[in-house]
């Protein structure tokens, strides 16, 4: 290191150059915190009277348009609107420090302060041209990015004093690097290290004369504020920013339309921060950038084909989104970095269609969870959503209603883009962008972009909330499924109750006379499994078949033993079996087949209220469709069935029983014999009913594997 060089370094150290205000570093922190909100960002500020009183005084100029004073720092932070906020902050603490050095009283700022406040304007809008998700650290990068050349001027104001003034390019650079050994980046990056900030702020200084070949592989926020440089201070270097913005991703339109804006906000944040720059053209103007010149046509098809690629990356943005929360996420998030909307909300209709309502996205949603705007009662948002109509409002226009007003103070600006969201003839709500004043016309000469957005994202809405109705249904019918199996489960529950409850009056009965009473016993066993086996059925809504060969004959002298045994069977009902003929052997589960003829048994008992016969009978085997079944008749010669009440034998139903066999018992009897693969019919007359059951009989593995699946068509009667 040449003596020189140590020498300017030594003074640098020496200079006492005011560190960085506590408030800033702070803020900073309160930035990168992902978590952190507007009540974070208070406390933060009332702890510094100065910035305060800034606050208080920005929020009741005349730019916001207000009525009386504002008097508390709370309403005064609420009508600015964080992004305000976060940019008065950083401007003001910075020109605080940057006042502080020393010389800078006896220096005119003013060309230097319009210079940074336009690369800091300028790099906060290519930071969100690029989606760059740390706005204000662009802001502040580009603010900082020549703090160097003030540290120089309070180090050495006699040999930089000439410099100070210089335009601000590579050549000034070459100067500094023979006179001094550091340059003015070098000097900004090594101050804003020592400030020791958990950023690439310091890498965006001292690289924002660098080639522009170096810089294609490294950080946005170097390429941000490199580009925003080239913009505030070489604008007639076209090779140059063409080569930049190429870097960045954007395209020369694009830069044009940003730069028109730069100027007015410059203007603007100069008057919030109390800034004269009045006769800084006099001293040292920036060139305005005027990009070359293109061909009205040209542009105008060059603006089509970039919007129609926009809109196709925002649908499959859309598409990629998780859930109707996301989306609107996405939504909002994507409409503010095209628009360049300070702040981006959604209503949409409720779904009775009959009011606008805030949802849960973007920002502002506590204060949108209760927000409703009437559609019948008019105004002009609500005409916006009912009609498809795009809607450009100004806080000082005469016909706003009070919820346009509302939504003023909500979101914190002059103006208001309301793009409605229909997809079809359906509309299905309004998205809602908060701007100022000057940008509407920006915004209206892209009505074509905010109508293409707008139809991708009512596209991609209505998808989502059409997935919300379809797992809403799904849910719904889970619901029944489970209520349907309940009353399922309650019917056939009843059936093994009471013959456990007959059991127990028989048992008394055997016991009071000292009689055996060991098969009552392995009865009451049984039927208490079976209440067991039903009721934790209930937690499977469509319970697989159990597999097993059942001889069906002892399966009948099971049941009519209970039957017998019990009150179920009057004296006057004569039951006759006939099962010894023919074999009995079925493919189906004894639980299953039991409940099934407890069923058929009891529905024959109540079509036989003055007596009768019932008969239980295997009629052999029946070949249906290629498949042997064994045929299980269960018969009554009661007075029969109406046809209407046959018409519907088995559906299930939800009252009480509407006449003989018509019940829930005959809608479980069909779905345990399906379950079991089988075959049920009815036939009915004046001379009584008769159920007949198919069920498949046993057969080697290789022969079932080449059998047709068996059909669920009841026999014809």
């Amino acid at each position: 290191m040449h003596q020189s060089d140590q020498d300017i370094r030594n003074r640098l150290l020496i200079a006492r150059l005011p560190a960085m205000p506590q408030i800033l570093l702070k803020l900073i922190a309160h930035l990168q915190a992902d978590d952190a909100g507007m009540p974070e960002l208070a406390a933060l500020i009332a702890k510094d009277a100065g910035m305060t009183s800034k606050i208080l005084g920005v929020a009741s100029s005349s730019a916001y348009h207000r009525q009386s004073k504002v008097v508390s720092l709370e309403q005064s932070l609420v009508s600015l609107g964080t992004d305000m906020i976060k940019t008065l902050v950083i401007s003001e603490s910075v020109f605080q420090t940057f006042n502080s050095f020393p010389h800078s009283g006896s220096t005119d700022l003013r060309a230097f302060w319009k210079s940074s406040l336009s690369a800091a304007v300028m790099a906060r809008a290519l930071a969100k041209a690029m989606a760059y998700p740390h706005v204000e650290e662009a802001y502040l990068a580009g603010l900082l990015h020549n703090v160097g050349r003030l540290a120089l001027l309070a180090t050495a104001p006699k040999e930089y004093a000439f410099n100070f003034t210089a335009r601000d390019d590579a050549a000034l650079c070459a100067v500094e690097q023979r006179t001094l050994q550091i340059t003015h980046a070098e000097a900004g990056a090594w101050l804003i290290e020592r400030w020791h900030l958990d950023s690439f702020l310091a890498d965006s200084v001292l690289y924002h004369h660098e080639p522009l070949a170096r810089l294609e592989a490294s950080h946005p926020l170097i390429r941000i504020v490199r580009l925003a440089h080239l913009l505030c201070c070489h604008a007639d270097d076209a090779e140059s920013i063409t080569q930049a913005a190429s870097l960045c991703a954007l395209d020369v339109e694009t830069l044009y339309e940003l730069a028109g804006s730069v100027a007015r906000q410059v203007e603007q944040a100069a008057q919030h921060l109390g800034i004269d720059l009045a006769g800084a053209d006099d001293i040292a103007t920036p060139p305005a950038y005027a990009p070359p010149a293109v061909d009205p046509v040209q542009r105008r098809l060059s603006d089509e084909v970039r919007n129609m690629v926009l809109v196709s990356e925002v649908g499959q943005t859309f598409a990629r989104q998780q859930g109707e929360s996301s989306l609107l996420e996405a939504i909002t998030r994507s409409a503010r970095i095209l628009f360049d909307f300070d702040t981006a909300v959604i209503l949409l209709q409720n779904p009775t269609g009959h009011a606008l309502v805030g949802v849960a996205a973007g920002e502002h949603q506590q204060r949108l969870a209760g927000f409703s705007i009437p559609l019948a009662k008019g105004g002009l948002l609500a005409a916006s959503a009912l009609e498809c109509q795009l809607a450009f409002l100004k806080r000082d226009m005469p016909a706003l209603g009070i919820v346009e007003e509302q939504l003023f103070r909500i979101l914190g600006t002059d103006s208001l883009v309301c793009v409605p969201l229909a997809s079809g003839q359906r509309s299905l709500g309004v998205l809602i962008g908060g701007v100022a004043a000057w940008q509407i016309p920006a915004c209206q000469k892209r009505e074509g972009f905010l109508r293409a957005y707008a139809n991708q994202a009512a596209t991609a809405l209505e998808t989502a909330i059409s997935a919300r109705g379809l797992a809403r249904r799904q849910l719904d019918h889970v619901t029944e499924e489970y209520r349907a199996a309940s009353r399922r489960v309650v019917h056939e529950v009843n059936n093994p109750l009471s013959i456990i409850k007959n059991y127990l009056s028989v048992l008394d009965h055997k016991l009071e006379k000292q009689e055996p009473v060991s098969g009552e016993m392995a009865i009451l066993n049984e039927e208490i499994d079976r209440v067991g086996q039903l009721i934790g059925g209930l937690a499977d809504l469509q319970p697989a078949a159990a597999s097993g060969v059942t001889d069906c004959a002892r399966v009948v002298d099971d049941v009519l033993r209970l039957f017998r045994a019990t009150d179920f069977l009057p004296p006057k009902i004569e039951v006759v079996t006939r099962m010894q003929d023919a074999p009995c052997e079925v493919e189906a589960d004894a639980d299953m087949l039991k409940q099934i003829l407890l069923n058929l048994l009891k529905n024959a008992v109540e079509a036989l209220p003055d007596g009768g016969r019932i008969e239980v009978a295997n009629r052999g085997h029946v070949n249906r469709d290629r498949r042997l079944y064994l045929e299980l008749c269960v018969s009554d010669n009661g007075a029969g069935l109406a046809p209407d009440v046959l018409a519907n034998l088995f559906s299930p139903v939800r009252s009480s029983k509407a006449g003989a066999h018509h019940g829930l018992g005959l809608s479980i009897v069909h779905d345990l014999v399906t379950r079991l693969h089988g075959v049920i019919g009815c036939r009915s007359s004046k001379s009584g009913t008769s159920f007949e059951i198919l069920l498949p009989i046993p057969l080697p593995a290789s022969a079932a594997a080449a059998l047709p699946s068996p059909g669920n068509t009841a026999m014809s009667s």
